[in-house]
């Protein structure tokens, strides 16, 4: 009975932390994202303007998100049912997000990204995944 009730308080525990930490990572997220609007990352290339370019570069950003034990443990159990596991979406949205942020952070200065790919790889089977973001800065003449 006491091994059953310290299962319920850590899934519990993971619930709420996991739950705040997500909150405040998509709250950040969200303001950089406001403070970086002003340059563009596009997945073309039929962007560039009649200006010179004085430079272009490659830029990228990683990051590798973890889930938490709830949600761990409502994914598996929506492996055993089948269909979608949007537990799992969230992880997705905020590295997806946070990689092109921290890309666009590198590119300080440019007036656009072009070609902006962003790819995904699994890194351990208890959720953890390394979502990464890379394109072309281009700066142009002023």
């Amino acid at each position: 009975m006491g091994e059953l009730i310290y299962l319920i308080i850590l899934i519990a525990l993971g619930y709420f932390v996991g739950t705040r930490v997500e909150r405040r990572h998509y709250r950040l997220i969200e303001e950089r994202e406001r403070n970086l609007l002003h340059l563009p990352a596009v997945c073309g290339k039929d962007f560039l303007e009649d200006r010179a370019i004085s430079e272009s570069r490659l830029v990228y950003g990683s990051v590798v998100v973890s889930t938490d034990y709830f949600k761990l443990i409502l994914a598996g159990l929506r492996n055993l049912l089948g269909g979608e596991i949007s537990a799992y979406e969230s992880i997705l949205d905020r590295g997806r997000r946070e990689s092109v942020l921290r890309m666009k952070e590198k590119a300080v200065g440019a007036d656009i990204i072009l070609n902006l790919r962003i790819e995904t790889s699994r890194i351990t089977e208890m959720g953890s995944m390394e979502v990464f973001a890379y394109g072309t800065a281009v700066y142009y003449n002023r």
